[in-house]
């Protein structure tokens, strides 16, 4: 009974890992996922108990059971075998695929990541690079959207900040499902945009089965009431205007709509604008007719000195934020109200009569977001600068210039974004943030737009040129920067005689 048995070392070794190994099995990670399931659902009751609109049960469903629902979905097996038949392939073959796709775009939503991390840190990456505001909400209007309803945020694009920003305003009404282009499939972010409830989308994909599969996801989320995020133009804007609506996403979700029998759909417009958006030259330089093709190394340098270079200005406290971020919120459209004024029935109508009339409601989507685009003090410094892009001013001209389009903006409904008590300091910050930025030309007392400027002048005023259409800054001519050397020289001569006559 008190012998020794005599093992070798690497036995010892792997009998310590197995015992580890079911420690860790049976005993710690159980009571683990205990804690942080208990943790998760008290986040859930205290979170329900302020959002206008509640989380959906869909939203909490295990994210196999998801997968497995949409895999065997009668209409996604249809496809299936008609692309089987069509790529003459085993079944099994086009059902992986279809397995590979669900995976890849059903999220994995965490409420306790969503608000307890995700809405502290776009609170605080917000609010640290810009001077944020909710410009017009409609509240009254919002409290009769029916709760039980498929509330769905339709807005324009501007910047990726897009994403963080109307997360953290909207959290205190309800949470966000974003559709989510292919830039963000990377680790760790993929994983993390995944437990924010995010879905992945192949933008302009061609696949048919692909595109079977992620319709019918968002058929089942909008079917469940889960609130989505959608960018009506499919992408950024290049160049600051407006584009042209894309369909696909909204005709997912209306298609299979019946007006009376189905949970209602409700579209909120959101218009959403910038002081300053992170990526403009970035943007500007895609719809150049040529564009150079940029490497790797070239983004990660140039991200990496914006990044360094705002440190040291932190450092030596001569930083400032990037002006203002600000949203708007317009007043909801339902859609079964819409069916029944239109008398339409999204799900008996073909695919050719149905796409006209989507483009019809995504239409008048998109005038209600132009029509509640903020109007910052930037882009209507820019709008002023442009407009008298041929003469010189004085910097009381220029100012006296955007208080003139702003009474103007305003007598026309638009939202102009600038507090009465701090216009001056307000607008001042704008010209100055332009000087920085080296968009101004100043020459004795005088300024004038920098030829060299003038894409990214125009890409600002171009997010308020919906109210000035008549004064299109797109549509004039671009002097040449010798043009403006030569009304240099002009100012210098003119000078040296008012000095000489002076004398």
């Amino acid at each position: 009974m008190g012998g020794h048995i005599a093992i070798p070392v690497w036995l010892f070794v792997l009998l310590i890992m197995v015992t580890c190994a079911a420690v860790l099995d049976r005993v710690l990670i159980p009571s683990t996922r205990w804690f942080i399931r208990r943790r998760i659902s008290r986040v859930i009751d205290e979170i329900s108990t302020r959002l206008d609109i509640e989380i959906r049960p869909f939203q909490l469903t295990k994210r196999q059971v998801l997968i497995d629902r949409l895999v065997f979905d009668p209409k996604v097996i249809e496809a299936v075998q008609a692309y089987a038949q069509e790529k003459k392939i085993p079944r099994e073959v086009a059902q992986a695929k279809v397995i590979a796709y669900a995976r890849e775009i059903v999220p994995s939503f965490n409420a306790y990541l969503y608000f307890r991390i995700g809405y502290w840190a776009a609170k605080k990456i917000a609010r640290l690079l810009y001077r944020v505001r909710v410009g017009f909400v409609d509240n009254e209007d919002l409290a009769k959207v029916d709760p039980n309803s498929t509330v769905v945020f339709v807005m324009n694009h501007r910047s990726n900040m897009d994403y963080v920003l109307v997360a953290f305003l909207a959290a205190e009404r309800t949470t966000l499902s974003y559709a989510v282009g292919e830039w963000a499939r990377i680790w760790p972010l993929q994983m993390l945009i995944k437990y924010m409830g995010a879905f992945f989308v192949r933008r302009n994909s061609g696949n048919r089965l692909y595109r079977q599969v992620l319709e019918r996801y968002i058929h089942m989320a909008t079917k469940e009431g889960v609130c989505q995020a959608v960018f009506i133009e499919g992408g950024l804007s290049r160049d600051g205007c407006l584009r042209p609506p894309k369909l696909g996403l909204l005709d997912y979700m209306l298609r299979g709509f019946e007006p009376g029998k189905d949970r209602d759909i409700v579209f909120i417009p959101v218009g959403i604008n910038y002081d300053r958006t992170l990526e403009d030259r970035s943007l500007l330089h895609e719809i150049k007719p040529h564009p150079e093709k940029r490497s790797g190394w070239f983004i990660v340098k140039t991200v990496a000195g914006f990044i360094s270079n705002n440190l040291f200005l932190m450092v030596r406290n001569k930083w400032e934020r990037f002006g203002f971020a600000c949203v708007n919120f317009g007043h909801h459209i339902s859609v079964g109200r819409y069916c029944m004024e239109n008398e339409i029935n999204f799900s008996l109508m073909s695919r050719e009569t149905r796409f006209p009339e989507v483009e019809k409601l995504s239409y008048r989507l998109l005038d209600s977001i132009r029509s509640i685009i903020p109007v910052l003090p930037v882009p209507l410094a820019a709008f002023v600068l442009m407009e008298n892009r041929h003469s010189w001013m004085t910097e009381f001209d220029l100012k006296a210039g955007i208080y003139n389009l702003m009474e103007d903006l305003k007598a026309k409904g638009a939202t102009v974004n600038i507090p009465g008590k701090t216009r001056e300091e307000t607008i001042n910050s704008a010209i100055n943030m332009l000087k920085i930025r080296k968009m101004i030309i100043q020459y004795d007392g005088h300024i004038k737009a920098d030829p060299d400027m003038f894409d990214i002048l125009s890409y600002y005023a171009n997010s308020i040129v919906q109210w000035q259409q008549d004064n299109d800054i797109k549509s004039r001519g671009i002097p040449e920067k010798m043009e403006v050397q030569e009304e240099i020289k002009g100012l210098s001569r003119l000078k040296k005689r008012s000095v000489s006559a002076a004398s």
